[in-house]
């Protein structure tokens, strides 16, 4: 007779890539053993009838312990940003070890990956935020970090920290040579200047001007001109954070063509409008986000491309800053929207905001929702056994109750931040129970994590497929 498994969790409905399956899910160790019925004795079993066994979340797109480019650390440590996650049903983030002008590649890794293994509670990964290209060695550095298992990279085309299209073609071509994925914040800096200035110029500084101030041409411009590199090149690229019909459509038209381009957008895309920027004083700015919302036929159009697979990703962006003198108002009581820390906190509600609209309310359904908040991004990144329930995967595990409501507070949150963007809104669904390779690390909606006892995901491959390269 085998050993009894270390779990079994029992007479759930269990989310596979297959379908729904109604049964049990065995562990063993850090892994899923098994998925049937009755499968044998186990050390310890839970209840999961009426709950869906879900993997647990992958968040591909968060900001910990980073500085703004208004040079504000951001609110949340790896302990504080983690445990937030959790709590909201995420067990694998990818963040970003952002470059500092003047510093090695090499450096800027070993840095954040010291932080994260200080404090991070659930497993995780980084993307290479480039912003200098100058530096010594830097080509030879990023070869390197990227044979290493640093799979992804990031750049900008706006702010302070953007490259020229030279450098991006460079980036571009040396994460060809060595198999990386390009990620990049597209909008264009020249229409966001211009706008910035005559909203300025006009005396147009409350946080409601900031949805003006990045005219939806500047990122349809943007994604149009890096997916032309990505095709030009044969070089895969996620387009950050789509917010408009339009950039969708760029995106789609990319990928009808062969280009190598893949694509996300945010909860905040989906279910807000510019309208929550309109708030007393400079409340606003607590909602403040680049891009930023948009209106509802974006939304819709949004949506339709998640249905029809052109954008295949929703990350959180989470971007934390308090709402005080260290975040947000760090400019003081009279800034105006130019001053103000661009994010908000996504990291706990992105999930159950997305079970709600997908699962609750029929937008997709239990698989739809695993696949775009789970497998999508772990293949995608190429995050081994990770996003998805089956034997030999991870055995990172999120329970949910279907019937459960919760009604968000102001600050009710498990990260740093201070507030909740989502006040006031009534969500159906939400995780009970999360295990971490077979660690219980949420139970019965109590964290029970411990800092340090995440791991750095080691990506081996890149998962996308380059294409061949234009002449």
């Amino acid at each position: 007779m085998s050993d009894p498994f270390d779990l079994v969790i029992t007479r759930g409905q269990i989310v596979t890539p297959e379908g729904v399956v109604s049964g049990d899910l065995a562990v063993r160790g850090e892994e899923i053993a098994a998925i049937g019925v009755e499968l044998g004795p186990a050390k310890a079993t839970v209840d999961a009838q009426g709950k869906y066994v879900m993997p647990g979340g992958v968040d591909p797109h968060t900001h910990i312990e980073q500085m703004s480019g208004m040079g504000v650390m951001n609110a949340d440590t790896f302990e504080t940003a983690t445990r937030s996650a959790a709590m909201g049903g995420t067990t694998s983030v990818i963040s970003f070890a952002a470059q500092a002008k003047g510093e090695r590649l090499a450096d800027t890794v070993a840095d954040y990956s010291a932080r994260a293994a200080h404090g991070a509670m659930i497993d995780y990964a980084f993307h290479m935020t480039v912003t200098d290209t100058g530096v010594a060695d830097f080509k030879a550095d990023l070869g390197a970090l990227i044979t290493a298992g640093n799979r992804s990279i990031k750049v900008f085309t706006t702010y302070n920290i953007q490259l020229s299209d030279a450098e991006i073609l460079g980036v571009m071509s040396t994460s060809r040579a060595h198999g990386a994925l390009v990620c990049v914040h597209a909008e264009t800096d020249a229409i966001i200047a211009q706008a910035k200035s005559a909203l300025i110029a006009a005396g147009k500084t409350a946080p409601h001007h900031h949805a003006a101030s990045h005219p939806r041409m500047a990122e349809i411009e943007a994604i149009e001109r890096i997916c032309r590199f990505a095709e030009y090149l044969g070089q895969p690229v996620m387009i950050f954070h789509v917010s408009t019909t339009q950039g969708a459509a760029a995106v789609r038209a990319a990928r009808v063509r062969g280009a190598p381009v893949w694509a996300e957008t945010c909860p905040h895309y989906l279910f807000m409008t510019e309208d929550i920027l309109r708030q007393p004083g400079l409340e606003g700015g607590k909602w403040m986000c680049s891009p930023p919302q948009r209106h509802v036929a974006d939304q819709e159009a949004l949506w339709d491309a998640l249905h029809a697979g052109d954008v295949q990703l929703v990350s959180s962006d989470h971007a934390p800053y308090r709402f005080d003198e260290s975040g947000k108002l760090s400019a003081g009581p009279h800034a105006g929207f130019h001053e103000i820390a661009n994010g908000l906190p996504g990291l706990e509600t992105r999930l159950p905001l997305m079970f709600d609209a997908m699962v609750s309310k029929g937008r997709g359904g239990p698989e739809g929702f695993a696949r775009l908040t789970s497998a999508a991004p772990a293949e995608i990144y190429g995050l081994p056994k990770k996003g998805t329930l089956a034997p030999g995967m991870h055995a990172d595990i999120t329970l949910w109750d279907p019937e459960k409501t919760v009604t968000y507070a102001e600050n009710d949150l498990h990260d740093n931040v201070g507030y909740n963007p989502w006040v006031g809104r009534t969500i159906k669904g939400y995780p009970t129970d999360v295990w971490l390779r077979g660690a219980h690390i949420v139970q019965n909606g109590a964290f029970k994590g411990t800092p340090g006892t995440g791991q750095k995901i080691n990506r081996p491959t890149l998962a996308v497929t380059p294409t061949p390269p234009q002449s």
